[in-house]
């Protein structure tokens, strides 16, 4: 009894590394961001304005069956935006513009659904962890945002027989990037908003993941 025992839980354990060998793959990808603040309140004077960035990294593709899989992702991303502050006094109006630049490494949960001839949609949280070294102003980037965020990502992509690929991701951040109240922002509650146009590839299993759609 102990001897079949073994054998069928050696059974199982073979099977299962070679659906998951067959299901698995490895992906690079990489492109460009379009990144804006967004505000839960408003500060007279303020606006912000979009300023273009990169993004870089890994993801993993765990397929459940043929259409539906679980995505990892290792990104570094820049983010930020230009800020315009527009003050009127004795001596007039003055108007100040710089760009805040931001610094995550992120790290998105996607659900993808995959629909016949390789398009898909996707959606899933993020959260990124912030590496800015920059200044604004006369102060820390760092001293004046948060450690961490939380977002939520959403896209659509296509992805060829061969692993050649294209996406087109909306991620907001669902917690504030700013963490001071202060006479230059003022207590501006920013988040971030980002577009990520995006071309990757992946490795393994792309032949036989395409004969199944």
């Amino acid at each position: 009894m102990k001897g079949r025992i073994g054998v069928l839980l050696a059974v199982l354990v073979l099977t299962g590394n070679q659906l998951f060998a067959q299901s698995f793959q490895l992906g690079i990808k990489g492109g460009g961001n379009l990144s804006d603040f967004i505000s839960g309140s408003t500060s007279t004077g303020t606006s912000f304005s979009a300023q273009a960035g990169w993004n870089a990294g890994l993801f993993v593709n765990f397929w459940l069956g043929n259409h539906f899989a679980i995505a990892p992702e290792l990104l570094y991303t820049t983010e930020g935006a230009g800020i315009k502050r527009t003050s009127t006094g004795d001596n007039g109006t003055v108007t100040i513009n710089n760009n805040l630049n931001l610094r995550y490494v992120s790290i998105p949960v996607m659900a993808k659904l995959r629909f016949t001839g390789g398009f898909y949609v996707e959606a899933g949280p993020e959260v990124s962890v912030n590496v800015s070294s920059s200044s604004w102003e006369d102060q820390s980037v760092k001293n004046l945002t948060n450690n961490a965020e939380l977002g939520a990502a959403a896209g659509i992509g296509y992805q060829s027989p061969i692993g050649l690929g294209v996406s087109l991701r909306y991620t907001v951040g669902l917690t504030a990037a700013d963490n001071t109240s202060d006479v230059t922002w003022g207590d501006l509650d920013m988040r971030n908003s980002s577009f990520s146009l995006d071309l990757f590839w992946t490795i393994f299993n792309n032949r036989r993941l395409a004969e199944n759609w």
